[in-house]
Protein backbone atom coordinates (compact mmCIF):
# COMPACT_ATOMS: atom_id res chain seq x y z
CA UNK A 1 0.00 0.00 0.00
CA UNK A 2 2.87 2.35 0.80
CA UNK A 3 4.36 1.75 -2.63
CA UNK A 4 0.99 2.38 -4.28
CA UNK A 5 0.81 5.69 -2.38
CA UNK A 6 4.30 6.52 -3.64
CA UNK A 7 3.05 5.75 -7.14
CA UNK A 8 0.26 8.30 -6.69
CA UNK A 9 2.71 10.98 -5.59
CA UNK A 10 4.76 10.26 -8.70
CA UNK A 11 1.68 10.66 -10.88
CA UNK A 12 0.67 13.94 -9.31
CA UNK A 13 4.08 15.59 -9.30
CA UNK A 14 5.28 14.29 -12.65
CA UNK A 15 2.27 15.73 -14.47
CA UNK A 16 0.82 12.35 -15.39
CA UNK A 17 -2.50 13.38 -13.85
CA UNK A 18 -4.20 16.61 -14.82
CA UNK A 19 -6.16 17.66 -11.74
CA UNK A 20 -9.54 19.32 -12.15
CA UNK A 21 -9.03 21.65 -9.21
CA UNK A 22 -12.20 23.36 -8.04
CA UNK A 23 -14.41 21.57 -10.56
CA UNK A 24 -17.54 20.37 -8.75
CA UNK A 25 -19.06 17.37 -10.47
CA UNK A 26 -19.84 13.76 -9.72
CA UNK A 27 -19.37 10.41 -11.41
CA UNK A 28 -21.53 7.29 -11.28
CA UNK A 29 -19.57 4.30 -10.01
CA UNK A 30 -21.25 1.24 -11.50
CA UNK A 31 -19.78 -2.21 -10.90
CA UNK A 32 -21.46 -4.57 -13.36
CA UNK A 33 -18.12 -6.00 -14.44
CA UNK A 34 -15.62 -8.70 -13.50
CA UNK A 35 -12.42 -6.82 -14.26
CA UNK A 36 -12.56 -3.65 -12.18
CA UNK A 37 -9.72 -2.48 -9.92
CA UNK A 38 -9.92 -2.80 -6.15
CA UNK A 39 -11.96 -0.26 -4.22
CA UNK A 40 -8.77 1.06 -2.63
CA UNK A 41 -7.28 1.69 -6.07
CA UNK A 42 -10.51 3.35 -7.18
CA UNK A 43 -10.40 5.63 -4.14
CA UNK A 44 -6.87 6.66 -5.06
CA UNK A 45 -7.83 7.27 -8.70
CA UNK A 46 -10.90 9.34 -7.83
CA UNK A 47 -8.95 11.53 -5.43
CA UNK A 48 -6.07 11.96 -7.88
CA UNK A 49 -8.39 13.48 -10.48
CA UNK A 50 -10.08 15.58 -7.78
CA UNK A 51 -13.60 14.25 -8.29
CA UNK A 52 -15.54 15.18 -5.17
CA UNK A 53 -18.79 13.22 -5.61
CA UNK A 54 -19.62 9.59 -6.39
CA UNK A 55 -22.98 7.92 -6.90
CA UNK A 56 -23.45 4.23 -6.16
CA UNK A 57 -26.25 1.91 -7.19
CA UNK A 58 -26.13 0.06 -3.89
CA UNK A 59 -24.58 0.39 -0.44
CA UNK A 60 -21.34 -1.47 -1.07
CA UNK A 61 -19.75 -1.43 2.36
CA UNK A 62 -16.23 -2.05 1.05
CA UNK A 63 -16.53 1.03 -1.17
CA UNK A 64 -17.77 3.18 1.69
CA UNK A 65 -14.90 1.95 3.87
CA UNK A 66 -12.33 2.59 1.14
CA UNK A 67 -13.38 6.24 0.96
CA UNK A 68 -13.27 6.79 4.71
CA UNK A 69 -11.59 10.09 5.71
CA UNK A 70 -11.74 11.51 2.19
CA UNK A 71 -13.59 14.58 0.93
CA UNK A 72 -15.64 12.54 -1.54
CA UNK A 73 -19.42 12.83 -1.08
CA UNK A 74 -21.61 9.80 -1.72
CA UNK A 75 -25.07 9.10 -3.02
CA UNK A 76 -26.01 5.57 -2.00
CA UNK A 77 -29.03 3.61 -3.19
CA UNK A 78 -31.89 1.38 -2.19
CA UNK A 79 -32.72 -0.91 -5.12
CA UNK A 80 -36.17 -1.19 -6.66
CA UNK A 81 -36.44 -4.69 -5.24
CA UNK A 82 -35.99 -3.37 -1.70
CA UNK A 83 -38.35 -0.39 -1.90
CA UNK A 84 -41.40 -2.25 -0.56
CA UNK A 85 -39.44 -3.33 2.52
CA UNK A 86 -38.60 0.28 3.32
CA UNK A 87 -42.29 1.16 3.69
CA UNK A 88 -42.01 -0.50 7.10
CA UNK A 89 -40.48 2.14 9.38
CA UNK A 90 -38.77 -0.51 11.52
CA UNK A 91 -37.07 -2.03 8.47
CA UNK A 92 -36.10 1.42 7.25
CA UNK A 93 -34.57 2.21 10.64
CA UNK A 94 -32.69 -1.09 10.62
CA UNK A 95 -31.37 -0.40 7.12
CA UNK A 96 -30.09 3.02 8.16
CA UNK A 97 -28.48 1.55 11.26
CA UNK A 98 -26.62 -1.01 9.12
CA UNK A 99 -25.70 0.88 5.98
CA UNK A 100 -25.53 4.58 6.88
CA UNK A 101 -24.96 5.32 10.56
CA UNK A 102 -21.75 3.23 10.95
CA UNK A 103 -19.99 5.12 8.15
CA UNK A 104 -20.78 8.66 9.20
CA UNK A 105 -19.06 11.01 9.54
CA UNK A 106 -15.84 9.43 8.23
CA UNK A 107 -17.47 8.60 4.88
CA UNK A 108 -19.48 11.53 3.58
CA UNK A 109 -22.87 10.07 2.69
CA UNK A 110 -25.05 13.01 1.65
CA UNK A 111 -27.97 11.46 -0.21
CA UNK A 112 -29.97 8.23 -0.36
CA UNK A 113 -31.84 7.38 -3.55
CA UNK A 114 -34.86 5.16 -3.04
CA UNK A 115 -35.42 3.20 -6.26
CA UNK A 116 -34.33 4.12 -9.76
CA UNK A 117 -36.56 5.19 -12.68
CA UNK A 118 -39.58 3.68 -10.92
CA UNK A 119 -42.13 5.56 -13.05
CA UNK A 120 -40.60 4.31 -16.29
CA UNK A 121 -41.80 0.78 -15.65
CA UNK A 122 -45.24 -0.75 -15.29
CA UNK A 123 -45.10 -1.90 -11.67
CA UNK A 124 -47.89 0.14 -10.09
CA UNK A 125 -47.30 -1.45 -6.68
CA UNK A 126 -43.70 -0.20 -6.79
CA UNK A 127 -44.92 3.24 -7.83
CA UNK A 128 -47.37 3.33 -4.93
CA UNK A 129 -44.70 2.23 -2.45
CA UNK A 130 -42.06 4.71 -3.54
CA UNK A 131 -43.11 7.78 -1.58
CA UNK A 132 -44.01 5.87 1.63
CA UNK A 133 -40.57 4.24 1.47
CA UNK A 134 -38.89 7.61 1.04
CA UNK A 135 -40.89 8.99 3.96
CA UNK A 136 -39.86 6.06 6.16
CA UNK A 137 -36.20 6.57 5.34
CA UNK A 138 -36.50 10.29 6.04
CA UNK A 139 -38.22 9.66 9.39
CA UNK A 140 -35.43 7.27 10.27
CA UNK A 141 -32.85 9.94 9.49
CA UNK A 142 -34.73 12.39 11.71
CA UNK A 143 -34.73 9.84 14.54
CA UNK A 144 -30.96 9.42 14.16
CA UNK A 145 -30.39 13.16 13.92
CA UNK A 146 -29.02 12.81 10.37
CA UNK A 147 -31.76 14.55 8.37
CA UNK A 148 -29.72 17.77 8.01
CA UNK A 149 -26.75 15.79 6.79
CA UNK A 150 -28.36 13.26 4.45
CA UNK A 151 -31.28 13.90 2.10
CA UNK A 152 -33.64 11.45 0.42
CA UNK A 153 -34.53 11.37 -3.26
CA UNK A 154 -35.16 9.06 -6.22
CA UNK A 155 -33.86 9.19 -9.79
CA UNK A 156 -36.21 9.52 -12.75
CA UNK A 157 -35.96 8.90 -16.46
CA UNK A 158 -37.10 11.71 -18.75
CA UNK A 159 -39.80 9.28 -19.82
CA UNK A 160 -41.88 10.71 -16.95
CA UNK A 161 -42.50 13.75 -19.16
CA UNK A 162 -45.46 13.90 -21.51
CA UNK A 163 -43.96 16.91 -23.24
CA UNK A 164 -40.48 18.42 -23.22
CA UNK A 165 -40.59 20.81 -26.19
CA UNK A 166 -40.50 23.68 -26.04
CA UNK A 167 -38.90 23.58 -22.58
CA UNK A 168 -41.44 26.03 -21.13
CA UNK A 169 -44.24 23.60 -22.04
CA UNK A 170 -42.75 20.70 -20.09
CA UNK A 171 -45.34 18.53 -18.37
CA UNK A 172 -45.52 15.21 -16.55
CA UNK A 173 -47.41 12.25 -17.96
CA UNK A 174 -51.00 12.06 -16.74
CA UNK A 175 -50.65 8.44 -15.66
CA UNK A 176 -47.85 9.28 -13.21
CA UNK A 177 -49.08 12.69 -12.08
CA UNK A 178 -50.91 11.14 -9.13
CA UNK A 179 -47.55 9.92 -7.82
CA UNK A 180 -45.46 12.92 -8.84
CA UNK A 181 -47.56 15.57 -7.08
CA UNK A 182 -47.14 14.20 -3.54
CA UNK A 183 -43.52 13.36 -4.33
CA UNK A 184 -42.88 17.01 -5.18
CA UNK A 185 -44.55 18.01 -1.92
CA UNK A 186 -42.08 15.74 -0.12
CA UNK A 187 -39.10 17.30 -1.91
CA UNK A 188 -40.33 20.77 -1.05
CA UNK A 189 -40.89 19.93 2.62
CA UNK A 190 -37.52 18.20 3.05
CA UNK A 191 -35.50 20.52 0.79
CA UNK A 192 -34.26 17.58 -1.27
CA UNK A 193 -33.41 17.60 -5.01
CA UNK A 194 -35.41 16.16 -7.90
CA UNK A 195 -33.04 13.82 -9.75
CA UNK A 196 -33.15 13.20 -13.49
CA UNK A 197 -31.25 10.74 -15.70
CA UNK A 198 -30.89 12.68 -18.95
CA UNK A 199 -29.19 11.38 -22.09
CA UNK A 200 -29.22 13.56 -25.21
CA UNK A 201 -27.49 10.60 -26.87
CA UNK A 202 -30.80 8.72 -26.91
CA UNK A 203 -32.50 11.57 -28.74
CA UNK A 204 -29.76 11.65 -31.37
CA UNK A 205 -29.68 7.87 -31.66
CA UNK A 206 -33.43 7.79 -32.28
CA UNK A 207 -33.50 10.61 -34.86
CA UNK A 208 -30.02 11.29 -36.24
CA UNK A 209 -31.44 12.96 -39.35
CA UNK A 210 -33.49 15.52 -37.43
CA UNK A 211 -31.48 16.10 -34.23
CA UNK A 212 -28.43 18.32 -34.63
CA UNK A 213 -25.24 16.62 -33.45
CA UNK A 214 -23.53 19.93 -32.49
CA UNK A 215 -26.66 20.80 -30.47
CA UNK A 216 -26.44 17.64 -28.37
CA UNK A 217 -22.62 17.80 -28.03
CA UNK A 218 -22.47 21.39 -26.68
CA UNK A 219 -20.73 22.47 -29.87
CA UNK A 220 -21.32 25.69 -31.76
CA UNK A 221 -24.75 25.78 -33.38
CA UNK A 222 -27.56 28.20 -34.12
CA UNK A 223 -29.51 27.06 -31.08
CA UNK A 224 -33.22 26.53 -30.49
CA UNK A 225 -35.47 29.35 -29.28
CA UNK A 226 -38.42 28.69 -27.01
CA UNK A 227 -41.31 30.62 -28.63
CA UNK A 228 -43.04 31.12 -25.28
CA UNK A 229 -40.10 32.64 -23.41
CA UNK A 230 -37.76 33.74 -26.24
CA UNK A 231 -34.98 31.94 -24.38
CA UNK A 232 -32.39 30.39 -26.68
CA UNK A 233 -30.88 26.98 -25.95
CA UNK A 234 -27.52 26.03 -27.40
CA UNK A 235 -27.65 22.45 -26.11
CA UNK A 236 -30.26 19.77 -25.49
CA UNK A 237 -29.32 18.94 -21.89
CA UNK A 238 -30.23 22.44 -20.68
CA UNK A 239 -33.52 22.26 -22.56
CA UNK A 240 -34.27 18.94 -20.87
CA UNK A 241 -33.50 20.36 -17.42
CA UNK A 242 -35.73 23.39 -17.98
CA UNK A 243 -38.57 21.21 -19.26
CA UNK A 244 -38.53 19.47 -15.87
CA UNK A 245 -38.58 22.82 -14.07
CA UNK A 246 -41.57 23.81 -16.20
CA UNK A 247 -43.38 20.55 -15.42
CA UNK A 248 -42.86 21.10 -11.70
CA UNK A 249 -44.13 24.66 -11.99
CA UNK A 250 -47.38 23.35 -13.47
CA UNK A 251 -47.78 21.38 -10.24
CA UNK A 252 -47.17 24.46 -8.12
CA UNK A 253 -43.50 24.02 -7.24
CA UNK A 254 -40.75 26.48 -8.09
CA UNK A 255 -38.38 25.93 -5.16
CA UNK A 256 -37.07 22.42 -5.91
CA UNK A 257 -33.63 21.97 -7.45
CA UNK A 258 -33.31 19.73 -10.49
CA UNK A 259 -30.05 17.80 -10.55
CA UNK A 260 -28.71 15.43 -13.19
CA UNK A 261 -28.07 12.06 -11.56
CA UNK A 262 -26.90 10.49 -14.82
CA UNK A 263 -25.76 11.80 -18.17
CA UNK A 264 -23.10 10.62 -20.56
CA UNK A 265 -22.20 9.44 -24.02
CA UNK A 266 -20.94 6.02 -25.15
CA UNK A 267 -17.56 5.69 -26.83
CA UNK A 268 -18.65 2.64 -28.81
CA UNK A 269 -21.91 1.18 -30.08
CA UNK A 270 -23.55 -1.22 -32.48
CA UNK A 271 -24.10 -0.46 -36.17
CA UNK A 272 -27.61 0.80 -35.38
CA UNK A 273 -26.35 3.23 -32.73
CA UNK A 274 -25.34 6.34 -34.66
CA UNK A 275 -23.16 8.80 -32.81
CA UNK A 276 -21.59 6.29 -30.42
CA UNK A 277 -17.89 7.03 -30.85
CA UNK A 278 -14.80 8.05 -28.93
CA UNK A 279 -14.81 11.45 -30.61
CA UNK A 280 -18.41 12.23 -29.70
CA UNK A 281 -18.07 10.91 -26.16
CA UNK A 282 -15.01 13.09 -25.62
CA UNK A 283 -16.84 16.09 -27.06
CA UNK A 284 -19.96 15.59 -24.94
CA UNK A 285 -18.29 15.00 -21.60
CA UNK A 286 -15.42 17.40 -22.24
CA UNK A 287 -17.72 20.26 -23.22
CA UNK A 288 -20.04 19.46 -20.31
CA UNK A 289 -17.14 19.76 -17.86
CA UNK A 290 -16.30 23.14 -19.36
CA UNK A 291 -19.86 24.30 -18.68
CA UNK A 292 -19.62 23.03 -15.12
CA UNK A 293 -16.33 24.90 -14.66
CA UNK A 294 -18.13 28.09 -15.69
CA UNK A 295 -20.76 27.57 -12.93
CA UNK A 296 -23.27 27.95 -15.70
CA UNK A 297 -27.00 27.71 -15.19
CA UNK A 298 -29.72 26.95 -17.71
CA UNK A 299 -31.53 29.72 -19.63
CA UNK A 300 -34.55 29.47 -17.30
CA UNK A 301 -32.40 29.18 -14.15
CA UNK A 302 -29.23 31.15 -14.94
CA UNK A 303 -28.35 31.67 -11.27
CA UNK A 304 -28.52 27.96 -10.40
CA UNK A 305 -25.32 26.21 -11.56
CA UNK A 306 -25.96 22.83 -13.12
CA UNK A 307 -25.31 19.90 -10.79
CA UNK A 308 -24.25 16.81 -12.72
CA UNK A 309 -23.17 13.21 -12.20
CA UNK A 310 -21.47 11.85 -15.32
CA UNK A 311 -22.09 8.24 -16.30
CA UNK A 312 -19.80 6.42 -15.71
CA UNK A 313 -16.44 5.90 -14.04
CA UNK A 314 -15.52 2.65 -15.83
CA UNK A 315 -16.64 0.64 -18.82
CA UNK A 316 -18.67 -2.25 -17.41
CA UNK A 317 -18.14 -5.42 -19.42
CA UNK A 318 -21.06 -7.42 -17.98
CA UNK A 319 -23.85 -4.93 -18.58
CA UNK A 320 -26.62 -6.39 -20.76
CA UNK A 321 -28.07 -4.68 -23.81
CA UNK A 322 -26.47 -3.04 -26.84
CA UNK A 323 -22.73 -2.44 -27.08
CA UNK A 324 -23.14 1.16 -25.98
CA UNK A 325 -24.26 0.02 -22.51
CA UNK A 326 -20.81 -1.40 -21.86
CA UNK A 327 -18.95 1.65 -23.13
CA UNK A 328 -20.01 4.73 -21.17
CA UNK A 329 -16.92 4.74 -18.96
CA UNK A 330 -14.43 7.56 -18.69
CA UNK A 331 -11.80 4.97 -17.78
CA UNK A 332 -10.86 1.45 -18.74
CA UNK A 333 -10.53 -1.02 -15.85
CA UNK A 334 -6.73 -0.58 -15.86
CA UNK A 335 -7.20 3.09 -15.02
CA UNK A 336 -6.28 4.48 -18.42
CA UNK A 337 -8.75 7.03 -19.83
CA UNK A 338 -10.95 5.98 -22.73
CA UNK A 339 -10.39 9.49 -24.12
CA UNK A 340 -8.76 12.67 -22.90
CA UNK A 341 -11.02 15.31 -21.40
CA UNK A 342 -8.41 16.78 -19.08
CA UNK A 343 -8.87 14.36 -16.19
CA UNK A 344 -5.79 12.31 -16.94
CA UNK A 345 -3.25 11.80 -19.70
CA UNK A 346 -3.55 8.68 -21.82
CA UNK A 347 -0.85 6.71 -20.03
CA UNK A 348 -2.26 3.80 -18.04
CA UNK A 349 -2.90 4.60 -14.39
CA UNK A 350 -2.68 1.15 -12.85
CA UNK A 351 -0.59 -0.71 -15.44
CA UNK A 352 2.20 1.84 -14.94
CA UNK A 353 2.39 0.91 -11.28
CA UNK A 354 4.90 -1.92 -11.70
CA UNK A 355 7.40 0.28 -13.51
CA UNK A 356 7.00 3.11 -11.02
CA UNK A 357 7.26 0.81 -8.03
CA UNK A 358 10.39 -0.74 -9.49
CA UNK A 359 11.92 2.69 -9.98
CA UNK A 360 10.85 3.70 -6.48
CA UNK A 361 12.43 0.57 -5.03
CA UNK A 362 15.72 1.27 -6.81
CA UNK A 363 15.63 4.82 -5.48
CA UNK A 364 15.01 3.59 -1.94
CA UNK A 365 17.90 1.08 -2.19
CA UNK A 366 20.23 3.75 -3.56
CA UNK A 367 19.18 6.13 -0.80
CA UNK A 368 19.78 3.45 1.83
CA UNK A 369 23.23 2.66 0.48
CA UNK A 370 24.10 6.32 0.49
CA UNK A 371 23.13 6.66 4.14
CA UNK A 372 25.17 3.53 4.99
CA UNK A 373 28.26 4.89 3.21
CA UNK A 374 27.86 8.25 4.97
CA UNK A 375 27.60 6.62 8.39
CA UNK A 376 30.61 4.43 7.64
CA UNK A 377 32.67 7.48 6.65
CA UNK A 378 31.74 9.29 9.87
CA UNK A 379 32.54 6.33 12.13
CA UNK A 380 35.76 5.27 10.49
Amino acid sequence: MALFTLFLFWLLFSGQVLRTEGLKFGINYGQIANNLPSHTQVASLVQSINVNKLKLYDTDQSVLSAFSDTDVEFIIAISNGNVSNMVDTNKAQAWLSQFVQPYLPRTRITCITVGNEVFSGEDTALMANLLPAMQSIYKGLVTLGLDKQVNVSTAHSLAILANSYPPSSGSFREDVAQYIQPLLNFHSETNSPFLINAYPFFAYKGSPDSVSLPYVLFQQNSGVTDPNTNLTYDNMLYAQIDSVYAAMKVMGHTNIDVRISETGWPSKGDSDEPGASVENAAAYNGNLLKRIAMNQGTPAKPDVPIDVFVFALFNENLKPGPTSERNYGLFYPDGSPVYDIGLQETSSYFSSAAAVISAASELMVTYGLGILILITAILF
